[in-house]
């Protein structure tokens, strides 16, 4: 009996961690191909540790980094038997179910806010990487979508259309929920980085999406929904106003930090993890989110002016009134009409 094929699986968590600025080094996202002078991206990246773990009754490495002060991502690596398998499905969902339940905390895992992606890491794929890809694309796409059904064509075949090669015998993958890198000489990292930075990126966006909604439904509720609410006061705009330009700051941030891309191969690879992760189409929503929030705030700016204006001109009429009933009364007092005595 022929032993059973072994490869590598990298399985990345990302979740919200918010961390205060230190003076500690900040690192260098590094192993980029064809580029180990440049700093392609503007991303702080600090390691937080590296720990040996079991999962589901299989050794796990798991790396944790901390992006920009604001996300962790978590690189756990571990091997599997007959990956490919019907078997491998239901072990790596145990495998990852506890890998999350250790990680990511139960507040995250509670309402959807992070990320998980699987990269199923190879370097022998005979004859040839394209050919392998084809031979096996049933199975293949259960391993990324990590179903048992067998996956419709027209699906299958748009999920492994997106292929990136470096050379004859190097070619990466790339799908909404996982991917494959064939590299002979194992060089993996490279592409690795770009998929966390990917991830990164997506995770940041619904983060700045569900703060919109939540400041949305703030002002639906102080400024609309709730009758008895006290009147708007400056104090109460200038909290929105300040939240609103954080968000945009945040997302510009956001739309920034990904500016310069290397080498030929990783500005390309890097379309693709837009494309497939739908990048752009988050920057746009989010964007007009941003502009209609910019609306609302500015709405709201006017009717208080107009309030506050409305609230001064009546305090003058009043005051002119009890300047007219003051004068009459002196008037009244001179010609003898009123006595004080």
């Amino acid at each position: 009996m022929p032993p059973k094929k072994k490869a590598e699986i990298c399985y990345l968590l990302a979740f919200p961690d918010p961390a205060a600025e230190t003076a500690e080094p900040k690192e260098q996202i590094r192993g980029l191909k064809d580029a180990p002078y440049f700093q392609p991206v503007d991303i702080d990246v600090r390691t937080l540790g590296q720990v040996e773990t079991l999962a589901g009754g299989v050794q796990v490495s798991a790396l944790r980094q901390r992006y920009d002060n604001r996300i962790q991502i978590v690189d756990c690596r571990f091997q599997m038997e007959d990956y490919l398998g019907a078997a491998a499905i239901q072990q790596r969902e145990i495998i990852e179910r506890a890998l999350r339940e250790r990680f990511v905390p139960r507040e995250y895992l509670a309402s959807g806010m992070f990320e998980e992606y699987v990269i199923l890491l190879l370097t022998h794929a005979l004859p040839t990487p394209d050919q392998y890809i084809e031979r096996n694309a049933a199975r293949l796409g259960r391993f990324i979508r990590s179903q048992r059904e067998r996956l419709d064509h027209i699906e299958l075949e748009a999920m492994l259309s997106s292929r990136i090669r470096y050379s004859t015998q190097d070619l990466t993958l790339v799908d909404w929920e996982g991917a494959v890198i064939i590299a002979p000489n194992g060089d993996f990292q490279s592409d690795i980085e770009l998929l966390k930075v990917g991830n990164y990126q997506l995770l940041r966006y619904r983060m700045l999406d569900q703060s919109i909604e939540e400041l949305l439904d703030r002002i639906n509720e102080s400024f609309f929904l709730n009758r008895r609410r006290p009147r708007p006061t400056r104090g109460a705009i200038r909290d929105i106003v300040q939240h609103r330009l954080e968000m945009m700051l945040d997302f510009e941030r956001t739309e920034q930090n990904l500016l310069l891309i290397g080498d030929w191969y990783t500005a390309k690879l890097y379309t693709a993890i837009r494309d497939e992760f739908y990048l752009e189409e988050w920057k746009n929503a989010i964007r007009s989110k941003l502009d209609n929030l910019e609306s609302i705030v500015q709405t709201i700016q006017e009717n208080f002016a107009l309030s506050f204006e409305t609230l001064m001109d009546r305090l003058q009429m009043f005051g002119w009134v009890l300047l007219l009933i003051g004068y009459l009364y002196l008037y009244a007092l001179d010609a003898g009409w009123i006595s004080l005595k």
